[in-house]
């Protein structure tokens, strides 16, 4: 569907990735990874024809219908939500329209035993057809569809939409996307804006979607769920795995180290060359010798271990005081946006150190509340800080408010104080901004580099209640592994809203839902919430069900355990296998780096090396099948 050759992308003289060449197939479902500024965007946008390489080219077969969710998007003003998701369907609006023209012509005109009539009789078919065989009769429906899962309300349908927020137009783009029928969905950070359920709803979209998919995503969940293949961008390289993504993670670990070991045993064999040559050069008789040997040094093929960027961000956030034991007190909290009541008499007691998640659909009133906390918005009802509180806050939007013209260093500066001025260098080396990277002007980062800034500046503050909505959007995966660290060694009250279901694991010890005007108390972290929900979803579908005879209710058939255990001792004996393949290319890579001079003129020594890979690649399958099979019958 696309191929990818040769490829190069450089700004102002600086390469983002030389020469990279891969293919999209159909049925490709690619998580595309790598560090914030890497060039995944960049790449996308490539894809996509809205960029053009700097070397090299994007094949893409004739006819092929690519769509692209990017992460900047641009509306016509003027337009309804319906509107604006119909525009998804240009080719069935303009049959409408030959069709409402037709039908008019035909409700105004009598000379019915006309030539011209007739012939309106034979194009209104022919519409007609078209309009039908190209699903005329049912996108009006899919739209309201899809539009519900990504979490619109039907009141919403008619509402413009310059009045939603960028997240929800977002959500307008996204429907789009799914409505068209393309060949490859290029997708970039499709979950940022979106809460729990609708992610939910969109992994049983894509998990159905016959094309191809492009994903760049931080979130870990979401990338497990959706990828069979992963692609990583690093140090302007990239390194392609027919695998998930948690299946990659563990691949790519393995490969350095395999390669780590060969490289090794390479090295002493140079060691022990170079020192042979040492020894015989100084003398005549043996000259020839440690000639032969230079060659041989020479002629040697060296291993390379594919690099590594482990930079990440250090984080550390410290209590400034310590305040009293009640640090918030809310009593009837209540807050509308016109007639839509957000908050309707919430009574919230936080208690230091506590660790709190806010969870919900958007628009429920997760925001609102962390925004009457730090005193932003006006509402009715009561909010108390306790004694000592010092509240820090980091906005969902945070990233926006940037100076885009002020540079790094500058957008720190603005806020420091004669305390803290000092500091301002070292935190910027700590968020992976060091040396001259701090005259970079903030209009020229990337999304995630955006939020790594905004975090830093949060750090120039004093603070022991921290606030943080959706810290993690743009986000790469170590950045967010860090910040994680960070927030579960914070001392302080933590209270965070996120949709990063991965992220929140652990992190909090109550959960509130906010829904309907109202909250309800978990006292656990998301897994716990999560399980809660199921169960409470299955406990209304009982009570909703209509009654039956208790003949009915046959209990769950017990599991084969015969069947079962035969399965668990093939899954054994299979990662018994592996092992012992892998042990066998170990040896032959040890072979191969002792004596590549000898071995490279063995064909049948290179036939076995890669009869031994191949044998491997067949073995992990059988066992990823397997183990799937077998985690089914567990559950």
């Amino acid at each position: 569907m696309l191929n990818v050759h040769n490829l190069s992308i450089a700004f102002q003289g600086e390469d983002l990735f030389k020469k990279i060449n891969f293919q999209v197939t159909p049925g490709d479902h690619i998580g595309l990874v790598g560090k914030n500024g890497v060039g995944k965007s960049t790449l996308l946008k490539v894809l996509s024809g809205e960029l053009e390489p700097t070397s090299g080219r994007v094949a893409r077969e004739k006819g092929v219908k690519i769509g692209f969710l990017k992460q900047d998007l641009e509306f016509e003003k003027g337009r309804t939500v319906l509107e604006e998701a119909y525009t998804a369907f240009e080719t069935l609006q303009n049959l409408e329209k030959k069709l409402d023209f037709i039908n008019q012509q035909l409700a105004e005109r009598t000379d019915y035993e006309s030539d011209s009539y007739n012939q309106l009789m034979i194009d209104l078919n022919e519409v007609q057809h078209q309009f039908e065989i190209n699903g005329g009769y049912n996108y009006h429906g899919n739209t309201e569809r899809i539009l519900q899962g990504l979490g619109f309300d039907r009141k919403d349908f008619d509402k413009l939409t310059e009045k939603f927020s960028g997240g929800w137009r977002m959500r307008i783009e996204l429907a789009k996307l799914l409505l068209q029928n393309n060949d490859v969905l290029l997708l970039d950070e499709p979950t940022n804006h979106l809460d729990i359920d609708s992610i939910i709803w969109l992994e049983t979209f894509l998990k159905n979607f016959q094309g191809s998919i492009v994903l760049v995503s931080h979130d870990k969940t979401f990338l497990n769920r959706m990828s069979n293949r992963t692609i990583e961008i690093s140090l302007g390289k990239i390194y392609d795995y027919n695998k998930p993504y948690s299946i990659y993670l563990k691949l790519r670990k393995e490969r350095r180290e395999h390669q780590l070991s060969a490289q090794k045993n390479q090295q002493k064999e140079i060691e022990r060359l170079e020192g042979l040559i040492d020894k015989f050069k100084a003398k005549a008789t043996k000259a020839s010798m440690a000639q032969s040997l230079v060659k041989k040094l020479e002629k040697m093929d060296r291993i390379e271990v594919e690099a590594e960027d482990n930079q990440v961000m250090s984080v550390n956030f410290s209590i400034s005081v310590n305040p009293g034991k009640v640090v918030i007190e809310a009593e009837n909290i209540s807050k509308a946006y016109g007639e839509n009541q957000v908050l309707q008499k919430i009574d919230l007691i936080i208690d230091r150190g506590n660790k709190i998640a806010f969870i919900g659909q958007n628009g429920q009133g997760k925001s609102t509340l962390a925004k009457i906390i730090i005193g932003q918005l006006e509402h009715q009802g009561e909010m108390k800080l306790g004694h000592n509180v010092e509240l820090g806050y980091f906005a969902q939007n945070q990233a926006d408010y940037l100076n885009g013209e002020k540079t790094v260093r500058q957008t720190m500066e603005d806020v420091t104080t004669a305390k803290n001025r000092t500091k301002v260098r070292d935190i910027l080396g700590a968020f992976l901004f060091p040396g001259e990277e701090v005259e970079k002007p903030v209009k020229v980062l990337s999304g995630g580099e955006r939020n790594r800034l905004a975090l830093a500046k949060l750090l120039l503050q004093p603070f022991n209640v921290l606030v943080m909505d959706e810290p993690t959007n743009h986000l790469d995966m170590q950045s967010k592994n860090v910040l994680k660290k960070a927030l579960l060694n914070f001392e302080g009250t933590l209270i965070l809203i996120s949709h990063d279901r991965d992220f929140l694991q652990g992190l909090s010890d109550k959960t509130y839902e906010f829904k309907g005007g109202k909250i309800n108390e978990y006292l656990g972290d998301i897994n716990f919430y999560l399980e809660q929900k199921k169960l409470e979803s299955f406990e209304e579908l009982e009570k909703s069900a209509p009654s039956k005879p208790k003949k009915t209710n046959k209990p769950k058939p017990p599991r084969d355990d015969k069947k079962f255990n035969k399965l668990k001792n093939k899954v054994s004996k299979l990662e018994q296998k592996i092992t012992e393949q892998e042990q066998k290319i170990k040896r032959l890579d040890v072979e191969l780096a002792s004596n590549y001079q000898k071995k490279s003129t063995e064909g049948d020594f290179f036939e076995l090396y890669e009869e031994a890979k191949s044998k491997l690649k067949e073995l992990e399958e059988k066992w990823t099948s397997r183990q799937m099979e077998l985690e089914e019958m567990e559950n």
